[in-house]
């Protein structure tokens, strides 16, 4: 049975990006795959890594309980693009749990590393409030390439697919219905 982590950056519990991750879930648990929503605002760690990788940071036990990453066959990213990026909570998660010996591990006196999270795929699911063209063509796509590239394929997480829905902030209830529906069939189809 194939497991499923989807996790939730975004901090408000009232946002599209909660129903867009419980579409996914209504998908993916139709599909009978091993499911779990979490939603990062509900778990308890300060996203501050406080002294880089020189001393390492005892994990708190949600952080802990999230290295189920693990497990996971397929991971799923559900968050806003703020400021080009992912929002700060979404940050910190990742700066907490994606640790060196645990996502990846350098060799010594060697440029190279081992990806530890290889055999994994992911979907990142993204809004925004700029047009997609426009945040390709002005800035590049930054945090759809920090996520991908230097996140989740540094750690050997692939392939990584990418689904963005823009502009939410413009967008009418009969086009995020249709976004709804798009996302829970990408549930469906596991990918």
């Amino acid at each position: 049975m194939k497991k499923i982590l989807i996790i939730n950056g975004h901090p408000d519990k009232k946002s599209f990006c909660f129903a867009l991750a419980e579409s996914y879930k209504k998908g993916a648990d139709t599909n009978g795959a091993e499911c779990k929503l979490v939603n990062l605002i509900d778990l308890s760690f300060n996203p501050i890594l406080s002294y880089g990788y020189r001393v390492a940071s005892a994990l708190e036990p949600d952080l802990v309980k999230m290295q189920e990453i693990k497990e996971a066959h397929h991971l799923v990213f559900v968050y806003p693009t703020w400021w080009g990026t992912y929002p700060a909570l979404l940050k910190g998660f990742i700066d907490r749990v994606f640790l060196p010996n645990y996502a990846f591990k350098y060799h010594k006196d060697s440029p190279f590393w081992d990806k530890l999270l290889k055999g994994k795929t992911a979907t990142l699911i993204v809004t925004m409030d700029a047009p997609q063209w426009y945040y390709w063509l002005m800035y590049r796509s930054p945090g759809h390439n920090s996520f991908k590239r230097s996140i989740l394929e540094f750690s050997g997480v692939s392939p990584v697919r990418i689904t963005t829905f823009s502009s939410v902030n413009s967008s009418t209830v009969p086009i995020r219905n249709q976004w709804l529906a798009e996302v829970e069939a990408l549930g469906k189809n596991l990918s």
